[in-house]
C-alpha cells in the first residue's frame, strides 16, 4: 500500500518562552522537526507533507527539502482540523502515518509495529494507535476501554471525569490509519468540548461507532513518545538521547570515561577499543579509528581521526583529517582543511589551517601554520608564524622534507623552504630558502655599556 506521513508541527509552543518556533529548538544539536522527518524517511513514503502554522515560514526555510510538501494551517483550530487541511496532499496514498513536529525520539522500529497492526494478511484494523502507560499521565488523553478492553474512545485532560483522569494508558498522538476512512470521519467531528477545537482523537470515537475494531500497539520506552512543551523537557529529552547515544557507542566497544558527560550532535561512528574521556563535544559526521583516543574537554566537529591518534585535553578540531597515530594537543585547534598523515605531533597552543602535513612532521609549541605545505620529517620550532595574508589575499608556504624552522620564525608568504633546509631561530624569511643550507635573517646582538633601564619614581 502507498503510505503517507503527516506531521503536525503548527503548534506556537507558549510554554518555551521563545521567539523560535517550537519545532525550531534544538535536541543534539538538529531541531525537533529534523529528528521527525529523519524517521519519516526511514520508510521511504510516497508522500511526506508537514502542516506548519506559528512561525511556519522560518520553519520551511530552513528545512524545506524536494521530498516534502508544506500545507499552511492559517487558523490553528485543533489537530484535526490541522489534519483535515493536508488532506488534499494525501489524495494519492492509501495509509497515512500520523507524527508529531515536537515528538523527536520516536524510533522507526515503533512505527513499524505500529504500521504492522494494520496489514490485513494479519487480521488487521483500518486504524492503529500508539498507546503508552505512564506513572503520571497528567495533560495527556486517556484512553477509555469497554469491559471487554477494546478501545472505546479517547478523552482529552480537560474533557475527562475523575475517575478517567486515573486511567494510566494514555493517547500519545501518533496513529496510523486508512485515508479513505480518516477523510470519512474528519468530516464528522466537531468542537463542541472545552476548548472549542476539532480533536482528531474524536474519531476514535467514530470509529467505534462503525464498527471498526482499534488496534493498539506501545512504544519500546515511554521517552519515545514525549513531547517537549518547555524547556525543562527538552532537556530531560536531550539527557536521554545523549544516554542512548552513548549506550550505543558502549555496546559497539567504545570506552567512556564517564557516559552522563558526552555529547553528540550529529553522527559519530567509532571503531573497536575507542577511549574518550569526559566532557567531550562531537558535531556533524565524525569518524574514529580503531584504538582512538579522546581526551577530556575535546570538540570535534566534521572529522575523520585514523586510527590509534590521540587528541588531549581541550582541544579543537573542525572539518579535518588526522593520520594514523598522531597526537594532537593538549590545547591544539585544528581550523578547516587541515590534513595530517601519520606519525604527525602537534603540541600545545598550535594552530593549523588549511594545510597539508606530511608523515613524522613535529608542530609542537605555540605556532601558527596557515596555508602551508609541509612535508616530511619536518621539525617547526615554537612560535613559528606563517605570515599568510598580506591584508587582502592569502598566500601558501611549502617547506620541503626534513627542514628544521628553528624557533621564533615567521615565514612570510609567499615563500619556499627548500628541502632539508634549516632556518636559524629568531628569522624572518621573505624569500626562498634554499634546500640543504642554513638561512637566517638576525640583526647583530650589540650590548650597550652603561645603559640603565627606567626606574619608577619612589612613592610618596
Amino acid at each position: 500500500m502507498k503510505l503517507g506521513v503527516l506531521i503536525l508541527a503548527a503548534g506556537e509552543g507558549t510554554r518555551m518562552r521563545s521567539r523560535t518556533p517550537k519545532v525550531l529548538h534544538e535536541l543534539a544539536g538538529r531541531p525537533l522537526l529534523s529528528h521527525v522527518i529523519e524517521t519519516a524517511r526511514d520508510f521511504s513514503p510516497d508522500e511526506i507533507t508537514i502542516v506548519y502554522g506559528h512561525g511556519g515560514e522560518r520553519v520551511r526555510e530552513l528545512l524545506d527539502a524536494p521530498d516534502l510538501d508544506w500545507c499552511e494551517q492559517q487558523q490553528r483550530l485543533g489537530t484535526g482540523h490541522a489534519v483535515l487541511q493536508a488532506l488534499p496532499y494525501l489524495q494519492r496514498v492509501e495509509q497515512v502515518l500520523i507524527l508529531y513536529g515536537d515528538v523527536p525520539l520516536l524510533q522507526a522500529d515503533s512505527l513499524r509495529t505500529l504500521l504492522a497492526a494494520m496489514q490485513a494478511d494479519q487480521g488487521g484494523s483500518d486504524l492503529a494507535l500508539l498507546t503508552v502507560e505512564l506513572d503520571d499521565p497528567s495533560g495527556y488523553g486517556r484512553i477509555l476501554r469497554n469491559a471487554d478492553g477494546r478501545v472505546t474512545a479517547i478523552v482529552e485532560q480537560k474533557d475527562a471525569s475523575e475517575a478517567q483522569q486515573r486511567i494510566r494508558e494514555v493517547n500519545t498522538g501518533i496513529m496510523a490509519v486508512q485515508r479513505s476512512r480518516l477523510e470519512a470521519w474528519l468530516g464528522r467531528i466537531d468542537n463542541h468540548n472545552s476548548q472549542g477545537e476539532y480533536y482528531l482523537t474524536d474519531i476514535i470515537a467514530l470509529a467505534v461507532a462503525d464498527g471498526v475494531e482499534i488496534a493498539c500497539v506501545h512504544p519500546h520506552s515511554e521517552q519515545e513518545v514525549l513531547g517537549v512543551n518547555d524547556r525543562r523537557q527538552l532537556a530531560t529529552l536531550e539527557r536521554y538521547y545523549q544516554r542512548r547515544q552513548a549506550e550505543r557507542l558502549m555496546l559497539a566497544g567504545v570506552t567512556l570515561a564517564d557516559p552522563g558527560r558526552i555529547d553528540i550532535r550529529g553522527r559519530l561512528r567509532a571503531g573497536r577499543d575507542v577511549f574518550i574521556d569526559a566532557n567531550v563535544l562531537f558535531e556533524g559526521e565524525v569518524e574514529l579509528g580503531d584504538g582512538v583516543s579522546i581526551g577530556p574537554k575535546v570538540q570535534i566537529k566534521d572529522s575523520r581521526i585514523q586510527q590509534d591518534a590521540q587528541i588531549l585535553a581541550n582541544s579543537v578540531i573542525e572539518a579535518s583529517e588526522v593520520g594514523v597515530g598522531c597526537v594532537i594537543g593538549p590545547f591544539a585547534r585544528l581550523r578547516p582543511a587541515t590534513r595530517l598523515a601519520a606519525g604527525v605531533k602537534v603540541g600545545n597552543f598550535v594552530e593549523i589551517k588549511k594545510s597539508q602535513v606530511a608523515e613524522g612532521s613535529k608542530i609542537n609549541h605555540l605556532s601558527y601554520v596557515g596555508d602551508s605545505q609541509i612535508g616530511s620529517r619536518v621539525n617547526i620550532g615554537a612560535g613559528t608564524i606563517t605570515c599568510n595574508y598580506d591584508g587582502a589575499n592569502k598566500h601558501r608556504t611549502v617547506i620541503g622534507d626534513d627542514a628544521f624552522i628553528g624557533s621564533d620564525t615567521q615565514l612570510v608568504a609567499p615563500v619556499t623552504v627548500g628541502a632539508g633546509a634549516t632556518i636559524g631561530a629568531g628569522s624572518t624569511i621573505t624569500r626562498d630558502a634554499p634546500a640543504r643550507q642554513l638561512t637566517l635573517s638576525r640583526p647583530r646582538q650589540v650590548s650597550v655599556e652603561g645603559w640603565q633601564r627606567p626606574q619608577k619614581p619612589p612613592r610618596k
